[in-house]
């Protein structure tokens, strides 16, 4: 049987998402190719790597995930889920948008809202 493109895409954002959040970095990087581009309220980046070795630090103050939606094209997909925290910002209703080549994750755009997240910021920005 062969997959079609949106099999593939799924395939690479639910690998990328469920390795994110049981913090296999390693897993994780197997799904992300290069060039690579992460957006978020906070942080912009063009370092695969640099990205990659935050998923620990973003790990250890996740207490669950709770996935609300998933979207796939042929090489976009878009998660929506609720991230709960063990932070003063609890819960956070989140977007994810990704955008693959090659069955590659090359973008990433994050979006939520920031304003819980302010009094953490300085802790939060690279």
């Amino acid at each position: 049987m062969t997959l079609t493109a949106q099999d593939q895409t799924r395939r690479a954002v639910r690998g990328y998402h469920e390795a994110r959040f049981r913090g296999d970095v390693s897993a994780a990087a197997a799904y992300v190719g290069e060039p690579f581009r992460f957006q978020s309220p906070f942080i912009s980046s063009d370092d695969r790597m640099g990205h990659l070795a935050t998923l620990s630090g973003f790990v250890s103050i996740v207490t669950g995930v709770e996935l609300i939606s998933e979207l796939y094209g042929e090489a976009e997909a878009t998660l929506v889920y609720d991230v709960h925290t063990a932070t003063p910002a609890g819960t956070q209703r989140t977007a994810e948008h990704f955008r693959l080549d090659g069955g590659k994750i090359v973008s990433i755009m994050l979006v939520f809202d920031a304003s819980p997240w302010q009094s953490m910021r300085a802790q939060i920005e690279p």
